[in-house]
């Protein structure tokens, strides 16, 4: 092709405008509130031009940002047809958009933003026999390879983002992912689109005859251009970069495929017929090290040759980062040793032949160094896959805790080159000074990496425009493409001419002028490209907000902003199904209540452009006000974002010296009052306990800030400190085995007391001595998770002193409530930064599954019930901070048949799902899994919840009375009756 020997255009001249530029798209006069009405009186979808959703729609995965005018989201075809007439008799842009997850800034625009996820994301057809779907452009791909799935077929181009990406944003895109070795990019399995211009007209196009004055002229354009495509394309695979005019040579035009990979900018997608595969029955994961990435790209033809499904590369620097994210990581630790790793995934009918096939990959690659491990197990090989998936979001963070982003992020080679390449792109890298972590489908020579670019300062984007010029010459000289899956977007659209001739260029914006004469679709994007140092995000969000934070924010910094910035918006919240992270969105659909969602608005709240309130702002709060605390996002977020903490911070900022909501004062200092009620008689309690369910409730719940719906929990006559006082008496444990500090909870001591007797009955057992702090003693959480963060630390300073005694000695402290014993372990270094006793706690804190799974030699011998059947619902709280291997474990010891249940959040999140307003999201979490599982379970089944909320979330919606796994584990040694 000549491509490494093509001259190169002067570099392109410094900017003409400030990088913080966001109105480079020319956009009418238009009232916006004319706009907005035409739009609500004419579409049956939703109409959104309020601030918060423009600032939730401003970025997507990319470096980019860009306000738009309002989001649409049309029900159907016709309200897709009646939004663009609008916009056209407006003459507003217009901007297609899937799940926001691109990575080159095609998804942001000064637009009307035509959101396809909330409702056009149907399947409408599936022919198993012509191997076909039609599908709307809001569809999910893992939607998709469901339904398709028992026909024995899938949808071959799976990006990382499959839970979440659409059919019509892949199409936008020409995604590709893992499998394109075997089945190609998007582009090469699409059939026939349907398709709606701005001007109006709606086509459906495909590899057939059609007649009208858009196919004509296209094929005019294909037999014009012929000569310069065949001498200008280059010859491989992941060919992203530009439009496909290649679908346009005489002999084999195809005007469907010519539309895939052209972002918007063409026309809208209304529908969709694509090609499914067969899938392999089984699959194995042969997972092969080497000293370095290099050696892995060096290797890869010789792993073509055996014709996988998958070749993927991960570097050194990603499982680094993987590890220093997520110390409770488990998967990377079955990687063979190396430096550098290739993921080959076989197929076969049988488990036998695909790891026939996998043991083949790493018998032919064992003479050159490889190491290698063989897995077929389908929970091992998701883990392990997880890794590769999560890369995006991954190495955002560097393993020194350095941020690194997106803007040479996959550019492909043939991958004969891939090894040249990688070393001359590291020297790049340290020519200029920048770090990167890379990873990527090593098998079709495309990388994905993220690099510490300084975007922050002028300096720092100058540096990083001159990077990506001389990256683009790079990868040109290596005969490759600019881009080999996410496209051009903002990013590299302005550099297409360092690719392909001046010619070919012509050619693009021809063809973008055959479909949108006007320039309304997406403008900006590939044809007259905005500049790729403009509208960058970072930049944009300099805070406005200089407020000290209330929080450390140990892990940025000690910056509330650098934490907002952590979003990258790659979406793994925005999904349905799996882990914890979100549930306020798995219960309303709405992007507000995503991780995401309100990580935007945190961000816009900071540099205050479009959430102009601060700390006031109403839409800020309305988004925070359905997020649960559940901390699933600090676990299941690629890049760690802390919706948690953030809420907190926000919470303390807002109210500072001001009114809080009631609850904040109720449930907020919920220990406070229970130590008062503690001190009480028995009779007095059981009084107050007749109270709660009488006809006083209802005001009492008023008062407090209670949903109606919600009853009360019942208070223990008794606390179990003042039961293990009184017997202190009698004989303990042997102490053949140390000492044991129980940390007696609020929650446990006063509401579920005989969970703390049978944790000690089965320490003793065990040989230890159980002591309990001479006074009362709380971590703090209930007013941390309500902005109470004063309060929170001298709450947990009192706690600190009150048992010095014991962590100066080393004494291990046991937690049995998993919130409580998470924020002993993680919050104390973010309420007192610096405070030793704090970091030893942290330290010396264990879960009662923690110490018990030291004994399952032991525990197994002592088992008196064997095979009790049991459901285990894993806290959130747990899930984030503690991990539940050790609970595995101890399970497995006590012989107990387990079922771990995949359900997320189960709603209640201590103080949440009793806030009146919070009552139907808090059971729609609960009836998402949950809750129909307990129904549905045999009733000898045990449900085993460690988490007083989701005790009280099981007792209240009246299935059945859980259990403690101390109190399991007491019944099935014979310390208690079954």
């Amino acid at each position: 092709m000549g491509t490494a020997t093509r001259s190169r255009p002067p570099s392109p001249p410094p900017p003409s405008r400030g990088p913080d530029h966001t109105d480079l798209v020319s956009v009418p006069d238009t009232d916006p509130r004319a706009l907005a009405a035409d739009l609500t009186a004419t579409v049956a979808g939703e109409v959104r031009f309020d601030a918060a959703h423009r600032a939730m729609w401003s970025a997507d995965a990319s470096n980019y940002r860009r306000v738009p005018i309002g989001v649409v989201s049309p029900r159907d075809d016709a309200d897709v047809e009646a939004a663009l007439a609008v916009c056209r008799a407006h003459g507003v842009p217009v901007l297609p958009r899937g799940a926001g997850t691109s990575i080159a800034g095609q998804a942001v625009n000064t637009a009307v933003v035509l959101d396809f996820v909330r409702h056009m994301h149907g399947i409408l057809e599936i022919d198993p026999v012509a191997r076909t779907a039609r599908v709307q452009p809001g569809l999910v791909l893992d939607a998709l390879r469901d339904a398709v799935r028992p026909h024995g077929l899938t949808f071959g181009p799976d990006p990382s983002t499959h839970n979440r990406c659409t059919l019509g944003g892949m199409i936008g895109n020409n995604a590709c992912g893992s499998h394109s070795v075997a089945w190609g990019k998007t582009v090469d399995n699409v059939v026939a689109l349907d398709v709606l211009t701005y001007r109006g007209e709606r086509l459906t196009v495909g590899s057939g005859p059609s007649t009208g004055a858009i196919p004509d002229q296209l094929r005019a354009l294909g037999e014009r251009y012929a000569p310069a495509v065949r001498a200008g394309f280059p010859d491989l695979t992941r060919r992203v970069s530009g439009y496909n005019l290649d679908q346009l040579l005489p002999g084999r035009v195809d005007l469907a495929k010519a539309l895939v990979g052209t972002e918007g900018t063409c026309a809208t997608v209304l529908a969709a017929t694509v090609r499914l595969v067969e899938s392999p029955p089984a699959r194995a994961l042969a997972v092969l090290g080497f000293p370095d990435a290099y050696c892995a790209a060096d290797h890869v033809l010789t792993v073509r040759e055996h014709r996988p499904l998958t070749i993927e590369g991960m570097d050194a620097g990603l499982i680094a980062a993987l590890r220093a994210a997520n110390p409770l990581e488990r998967a990377s630790r079955a990687l063979p040793p190396g430096g550098g790793w290739l993921y080959v995934e076989t197929g076969g009918a049988t488990v036998a032949e695909a790891e026939a096939g996998a043991h083949a990959v790493a018998a032919a690659l064992k003479p050159h160094g490889a190491t290698s491990v063989v897995v077929s197990e389908p929970a091992v090989m998701k883990a392990l896959w997880r890794i590769r998936e999560d890369g995006a979001g991954i190495v955002t963070r560097l393993p020194d805790g350095g941020e690194a982003w997106p803007g040479w992020e996959d550019a492909a080679v043939p991958p004969e080159k891939l090894g040249a390449y990688l070393r001359a792109f590291d020297e790049l890298l340290a020519a200029h000074g920048r770090r990167g972590v890379y990873y990527g489908h090593f098998g079709d020579g495309c990388v994905h990496v993220r690099i510490d670019f300084d975007l922050l300062t002028r300096g720092g984007i100058a540096a990083f425009r001159r990077f990506l010029i001389d990256a683009a010459d790079l990868v040109v000289a290596h005969g490759g493409s600019l881009s080999g899956e996410h496209g051009d977007g903002q990013a590299r659209a302005e550099l297409l001419p360092r690719m392909y001739p001046s010619r070919i260029i012509e050619g693009f914006a021809e063809f973008k002028g055959i479909w949108d004469p006007d320039d309304r679709m997406n403008p900006g994007r590939v044809v007259r490209p905005a500049r790729l140092d403009e509208d960058l995000r970072i930049f944009v969000g300099t805070p406005n907000i200089t407020d000290a934070p209330q929080l450390a924010f140990g892990h940025d910094q000690g910056s509330f902003a650098r934490a907002t910035r952590r979003c990258l918006g790659v979406g793994k919240c925005v999904t349905a199904t799996g882990g914890v992270m979100c549930p306020s969105y798995r219960a309303t659909g709405e992007e507000m209540h995503s991780t995401r969602g309100r990580a935007r608005l945190l961000f816009e709240m900071a540099n205050g452009q479009v959430i102009t309130g601060g700390w006031e702002s109403p839409e800020v709060a309305e988004a925070l006000d359905l997020c649960l605390s559940c901390k699933g996002c600090k676990r299941d977020c690629p890049v760690g974002v802390d919706m948690a903490a953030y809420k907190t911070e926000y919470l303390a900022q807002r109210y500072q010296n001001r009114r809080r909501p009631a609850s904040h004062y109720s449930m907020g200092a919920l220990p406070r009052w229970l130590r008062m009620v503690g001190g009480l008689p028995a009779g007095v309690v059981e009084a107050l306990n007749a109270a709660a369910r009488g006809p006083l409730a209802g005001m009492v719940k008023k008062l407090s800030g209670i949903d109606e719906r919600r009853s009360i929990p019942p208070i223990a006559p008794r606390t179990f400190t003042a039961a293990f006082r009184a017997a202190r008496h009698r004989r303990r444990g042997s102490g053949r085995r140390g000492r044991l500090l129980l940390w007696p909870d609020t929650f446990t001591d006063h509401f579920d007391p005989a969970i703390a007797v049978d944790a000690v009955l089965v320490l003793e057992s065990l040989g230890y001595r159980v002591e309990i702090p001479p006074r009362a003693v709380c971590c703090g959480l209930t007013w941390t998770s309500t902005g109470q963060v004063d309060a929170a630390r001298s709450v947990l300073r009192r706690s600190l002193h009150t048992i010095e005694p014991w962590l100066t000695a080393g004494v291990p402290v046991v937690g049995l409530e998993p919130s409580c014993t998470a924020a002993l372990r993680a919050d104390g270094a973010e309420l007192l930064p610096g405070e030793p006793r704090a970091g030893r706690l942290a330290d010396g804190v264990r879960t009662f599954a923690e110490l018990l799974a030291e004994h399952v030699g032991e525990l197994s011998h002592a088992v008196a019930v064997p095979g009790v059947k049991a459901l285990v619902q894993v806290h959130c709280h747990q899930h984030a901070e503690l991990g539940t291997e050790a609970d595995g474990a101890v399970l497995a010891a006590l012989g107990a048949d387990v079922e771990v249940l995949d359900s997320g959040c189960c709603g209640l999140a201590g103080n949440f799902g009793f806030e009146k307003g919070h009552y139907e999201v808090s059971m729609a979490c609960a009836e998402r899994v949950l809750l129909p599982a307990v129904r549905a379970a045999d009733a000898a089944v045990v449900v085993v919840a460690d988490g007083f909320s989701c005790r009280t979330q099981l007792r209240q919606a009246g299935t059945r009375e859980p259990m403690h796994l101390a109190q399991l584990a007491a019944r099935t040694l014979g310390l208690q009756p079954l």
